[in-house]
């Protein structure tokens, strides 16, 4: 486990990392949105030692992500099933197959997603909700929220990239 500064705990990144950064449960829950449930499937799907998918699925379930339900009275068997709040890691997911696609592909895409009606491919962006418009790091800034300590609105004043004087280059 990592030291937790109050900054890393304060941060929303920080603390998203400290629940699925671990790179089993990105692939367990990738696994999941594929329909994966049980513990046989994780494992035999991404060929991870028991002890070490056991205790990913005890965190990712602790951390809200699934809900485990027995399935099975004897031998006790359980499935994993996928909260709201892991549906809504999805859209990261999906950022992190294109990011993929398009960084780590040298030979082609070996997966790509398809809309289920028309089974069309699509191409993952990160948008604003209220405008559509794609968000990059050339439109953003990072800015205090309401709920910010003293500590995190120096921090976030220190960072040159997040001036928004401060246009980082590309885009």
């Amino acid at each position: 486990m990592q030291p937790k500064s109050p900054s890393i705990l304060e941060c929303p990144v920080g603390r998203a990392v400290e629940t699925v950064g671990e790179w089993w449960s990105i692939l367990i829950l990738r696994d999941a949105f594929q329909g994966a449930t049980k513990f046989d499937e994780f494992q035999q799907s991404l060929g991870i030692a028991p002890n070490i998918l056991s205790r990913r699925l005890a965190h990712l379930t602790a951390s809200g992500m699934f809900v485990r339900r027995r399935y099975q009275e004897r031998p006790p068997r359980y499935e994993y099933v996928l909260t709201d709040k892991a549906r809504d890691f999805f859209p990261v997911v999906a950022a992190l197959l294109a990011w993929g696609n398009k960084h780590l592909a040298p030979k082609g895409e070996s997966i790509l997603l398809a809309s289920r009606d028309g089974i069309r491919p699509l191409e993952p962006v990160v948008v604003d909700a209220r405008d559509m418009r794609p968000i990059t790091l050339a439109n953003t800034v990072a800015i205090p929220g309401p709920r910010a300590s003293r500590g995190m609105r120096a921090r976030l004043a220190s960072l040159k990239a997040m001036n928004p004087a401060v246009a980082p280059a590309g885009d």
